[in-house]
């Protein structure tokens, strides 16, 4: 591993929650395409699967915030532990409805229940903001990291999703994913010191991150970006299928997740100047752009290097976006500010896979691509429109009531927490981020 990730990992406890991020994390890529796989093999309709994954994005960017909000304010354990056992009561709903062949409205009731699934890279990415705050350098680092993280989940997701349903039983994928969820929180929550400290009673708690007009432009660029993610996924499997190699678009999709992890991997050891708006920026045009070679795919083979080259902007768009966030989002907002994000390309993976579903079941899938086209398109041009936005730095007066709160908080109701963590944590706890972190001083800009 190079130097400036290996060196992310002396910090205390911080193997230990990117590992249960990792798995905690595995459901974002395998529920999706596991229900339309599942629906997909015991009804052959790809409307109704694209519908149902559809379903399970648009219900995640509406409950994800404001379990985050939550997250914020009590806690990641309070609050993420029942949250997720009502998700995974949900999944097995769904699970069960569709198995039965009960009515379709029973498949949406239980895919939107099941939609609450916390963001949880969103919960990881805020314990690295905790241990490296007033440290650009390194939080750039570990985001990268956990860029990687998040495409190693979409290599291997798709395959062992698409390839349990197809080769053992329908229901295998989703099932396996809702294990991961539950086993990945758990174990995460499980790690009081590493986790930030709520902040219940502070005033930058009240109102909601979305109020920053950088985090409007994020978010609403996401919703284009995950037009491009939702209908991919769904595009490629009837892909795969029309020319009999269902099981294929499993090892397609890994590919386009293999292209974003080496530029991630890259990415994070560079030492990078200039504006992280422009660079961002740069990302989401060339995203747009990566989606024109779909539209002349007659193979296989051409269609996955094709996503390959695709992949290529992926991780590098995401890690300064999450990047932005921390420049124009309050501390104590964090986890709710990076969930919108999330929020934003849930949206858009809905609206991308519904229409892609419609579209391919109307016209084959050589033309399903043109919705990731036109998402492409959509992306770029909000992302111009609004560039000046994040261009702008965060105001200082906002920024400096956070850290006058944050340090009174310190100096408070985080001790209180901290105490009752080494309590609870018991000798093998080690040194915990708090004192880390406050010994950094306030959260500065970049």
């Amino acid at each position: 591993m190079p130097s400036p990730y290996r060196a992310l990992f002396t910090a205390p406890g911080s193997t230990a929650f990117s590992a249960a991020g990792l798995l905690g994390r595995m459901p974002l890529s395998m529920m999706g395409i596991g229900v339309v796989t599942m629906v997909s093999q015991l009804t052959g309709r790809y409307g109704l699967a694209g519908a149902l994954s559809a379903t399970l994005a648009m219900a995640a960017a509406v409950f994800g915030p404001q379990v985050s909000r939550l997250v914020d304010r009590y806690g990641q354990r309070r609050v993420l532990r029942p949250v997720t056992l009502f998700a995974a009561a949900a999944v097995a709903g769904l699970l069960v409805c569709a198995q039965q062949g009960f009515p379709d409205w029973t498949l949406f009731v239980f895919s939107a229940a099941a939609g609450c699934v916390p963001s949880v890279g969103s919960m990881v990415r805020a314990r690295w903001a905790e241990i490296h705050r007033g440290s650009p350098r390194e939080l750039h680092t570990a985001y990268s990291w956990e860029s990687i993280v998040d495409e190693v989940c979409f290599i291997f997701g798709p395959i062992v999703s698409i390839g349990l349903s197809t080769a053992w039983f329908p229901e295998a994928g989703p099932l396996l994913a809702g294990v991961f969820l539950v086993i990945g929180v758990f174990w995460l929550t499980a790690q009081r010191a590493t986790e930030p400290a709520a902040h219940p009673k502070s005033p930058q708690s009240g109102g909601s991150a979305l109020r920053s007009p950088g985090l409007q432009v994020l978010a609403l660029t996401f919703v284009a970006t995950g037009a491009i993610f939702g209908s991919i996924d769904v595009v490629t499997v009837a892909f795969a299928e029309e020319r009999g190699h269902k099981a294929a678009a499993s090892l397609v999709l890994a590919v386009y997740a293999l292209g974003s992890c080496l530029a991630g991997a890259v990415f994070g050891l560079l030492h990078l100047t200039g504006r992280a708006s422009t660079r961002w920026l740069v990302g989401v045009c060339a995203m747009a752009v990566s989606m024109i070679p779909l539209q002349l795919a007659g193979s296989l083979p051409f269609l996955a290097v094709a996503l390959f080259v695709a992949g290529l902007a992926i991780a590098p768009t995401m890690v300064t976006t999450m990047a932005l966030v921390e420049q124009h989002v309050p501390r104590t907002k964090l986890t709710e500010g990076m969930t919108w994000t999330s929020t934003g390309l849930a949206v858009g993976v809905a609206l991308g896979s519904s229409a892609a579903g419609w579209v391919v079941d109307a016209s084959g899938a050589g033309a399903g691509y043109v919705v990731s086209a036109a998402a492409g398109v959509t992306a770029a041009a909000v992302a111009l429109l609004g560039h000046r936005r994040l261009a702008e730095p965060a105001k200082t007066g906002r920024r400096g009531e956070d850290d006058r709160d944050l340090r009174s908080d310190d100096a408070g109701h985080v001790a209180q927490l901290g105490g009752e963590r080494d309590r609870a944590a018991g000798p093998e706890r080690g040194p915990g981020i708090g004192g880390r972190a406050r010994g950094r001083g306030p959260r500065g800009g970049r």
